[in-house]
Order: C-alpha cells, then sequence, then structure tokens
C-alpha cells in the first residue's frame, strides 16, 4: 500500500468492534486460527466500512442501503493519496492541502468514498456527481449528516450520455478529477465476475459450508455502478473524448483501470484526443494489482503557474 496509507497490516478488529459493535457478530476465524471478517457477507463489508471511516477519519454517519457499492476503504484511499503525489509533481513535491484545492468525483455513488477520504486527509473540497438521483440523496445525506456541506457538494447528472458536460460548469477549476468506472461489460459478466470472487472468499472464511450458503454481492452494487455496454475501456475512452473541452479548467483527469491490457488502447485514445501528459500510477493492496491513468492538456510550466497564481472561488462558487 501506499506509504501513507493508514491501513497498513493486519485491521485491529479489537478497535473497530468497539467502535462499531455491529461488526461483531461478523468476526470469524480463519484456518490458521486467526481471526478475520467475512468477507463473504456484503454486510459484514458494510459494518467493516463504518468502522474505518469512523475510527480512522472521524466519519460517524456512514449509511448506505444494501443494493449500492460498498467500496474497499484501503483501495480507495490509495488513489486519493497515489493522485495528491501525482499532484505534489507540478509543485516541487509538496502535497497540496486545504480548501483551495479542488477535485470532481465522476461516478461518486451513494458510498461517496472519495471526497469523504480526501477531505479527510488533505483538506481538499470536492464536487461529485453520479446519474442515480437516489444515490445522490443517500450521498448528499452522509455529507450533511457529518457537517461537511461546506466541502463536499453533490450533483446529479442530468444529461445522459454525458459525463462531464452537465456538471462541471464554466468558470470553475479543478486541480484533478477522480474515477471508479464501471469494470464489466454486461450485466452477466458482473454476477459471474462476483460469484467466482464470492467462492474464493467462503473458501477462505471458518463459517458456515459454502453449499448452505446464499452468497450475494460481498461488496454489493446496482447496474450502473458495476457494468455499462462495452465495459470499463469504453466508459474510459468516452471520458477521455470528453475531458477535451474541459482541459482548461482541469489539471489533471484520472480514472482507475482494473485491467491493464485495457491501457494501451486508452494510452492512444488520450494521445488522439491530444493531451500532453499520461501518467499511469501503479497501486497494490495484498496480491490485489491496481492502478489509475492520468492525463493533463497543459504542459509542466502550465501546470506549475496554476499552483503559483490559484484562483480563489467566488461567493457561491459551486453551489447549486
Amino acid at each position: 500500500m501506499h506509504p501513507r496509507n493508514r491501513h497498513q497490516g493486519r485491521y485491529d478488529l479489537k478497535r473497530l468492534s468497539r467502535v462499531t459493535p455491529a461488526l461483531q457478530p461478523f468476526l470469524v476465524r480463519t484456518p490458521a486460527g486467526d481471526t478475520s471478517v467475512d468477507f463473504s457477507n456484503p454486510r459484514a463489508v458494510r459494518f467493516l466500512n463504518q468502522a474505518l471511516l469512523k475510527a480512522d477519519y472521524g466519519i460517524a454517519h456512514w449509511e448506505i442501503p444494501e443494493s449500492y457499492l460498498c467500496p474497499p476503504v484501503p483501495g480507495r484511499a490509495d488513489y486519493v493519496h497515489g493522485l495528491a503525489d501525482l499532484l505534489a509533481g507540478d509543485r516541487d513535491g509538496d502535497l497540496p492541502r486545504g480548501d483551495e484545492v479542488r477535485l470532481f468525483d465522476l461516478g461518486t455513488g451513494a458510498n461517496v468514498i472519495y471526497p469523504l477520504l480526501g477531505h479527510t486527509e488533505y483538506g481538499w473540497h470536492f464536487v461529485g456527481s453520479d446519474i442515480d438521483e437516489t444515490a445522490v440523496r443517500i450521498a448528499d445525506s452522509i455529507v450533511r449528516g457529518n457537517q461537511l456541506g461546506n466541502a463536499i457538494e453533490v450533483r446529479a447528472q442530468t444529461l445522459r450520455g454525458h459525463l462531464f458536460h452537465g456538471v462541471l460548469r464554466p468558470g470553475e477549476r479543478y486541480a484533478a478529477t477522480l474515477c471508479n468506472p464501471p469494470f464489466h461489460a454486461s450485466a452477466a459478466e458482473a454476477n459471474r465476475s462476483g460469484r467466482d470472487k464470492r467462492r474464493n472468499l467462503a473458501a477462505r472464511s471458518d463459517g458456515p459450508p459454502r453449499a448452505s450458503r446464499k452468497l450475494p454481492l460481498n461488496f454489493s452494487g446496482r447496474d450502473g455502478e458495476l457494468w455499462c455496454q462495452g465495459g470499463e475501456a469504453r466508459f474510459v475512452r468516452k471520458m477521455i473524448r470528453e475531458s477535451v473541452d474541459f482541459g482548461a479548467q482541469v489539471l489533471w483527469f484520472s480514472s482507475l483501470v482494473s485491467k491493464s491490457a485495457h491501457l494501451p488502447g486508452l494510452r492512444a485514445e488520450v494521445r488522439k484526443a491530444g493531451a500532453v501528459d499520461v501518467r499511469e500510477v501503479a497501486m497494490a493492496q495484498g496480491n490485489k494489482q491496481s492502478r489509475f491513468l492520468a492525463w493533463s492538456f497543459q504542459g509542466p510550466e502550465a501546470r506549475r503557474d496554476w499552483w503559483r497564481h490559484p484562483a480563489r472561488p467566488t461567493p457561491g462558487h459551486g453551489k447549486p
């Protein structure tokens, strides 16, 4: 994990259970005799997230319906820290902190996880967007429940078929955008991947036999969060093409890319779009390898000048 990630090593499950007692019934014994969380159970994953957010980030209010995506906090934190390092590269290594640093979270979801982590770790201000109006209401409830309305705004994307148009407003400037795109190309593919993952997780726990279990998606997720036509590669290509129209307003665009096989095609799309810089930032959590792709339409000197002359928001800037 990233050196600044708070989740190095094993979870302190005693501490987390004290913070969120609802986690306790979902602790299991591993074949090696250690205590772990039943990661094959979506309720266990949700309560673990609640505990981590409360214990390590001071997020006391975080409730999402069982049908919505429940992302792993450590992996999402790695993306935030990796992006901070990318931005620091244009500032002679100085990590950007404070409310002058604005980021845009494309597809923030009901969990609004990136704004919560980014604001807690670096004091950044966020705008998040989503096409699911229910997710927007839930995310906004989490933001208001934690008294973060001055730091995080959630906007509904009402222009179907668009990603940035309709939610990025004229005159707004963002240091970076983040995105956790739908990984799968169809519902069938998402379900098949989920079943395989659940079997592997269940096999490693010491609970009831696998045959006796109903195994829902351990991380949950609605269709729009898990799959889209053409999968993640098509989604990110669309993001790249649309980002051209906002190249002067955003320093760095970025997106998670789950499959390394997609990177050559996406790099070609970035070059075709006219970006002057593209980066692949590797991340790892245990045996899982991941990465995010970042691109900018501004050269190194323009990016340094961006930080030398920050534009302060005008009164009411960014408010709906």
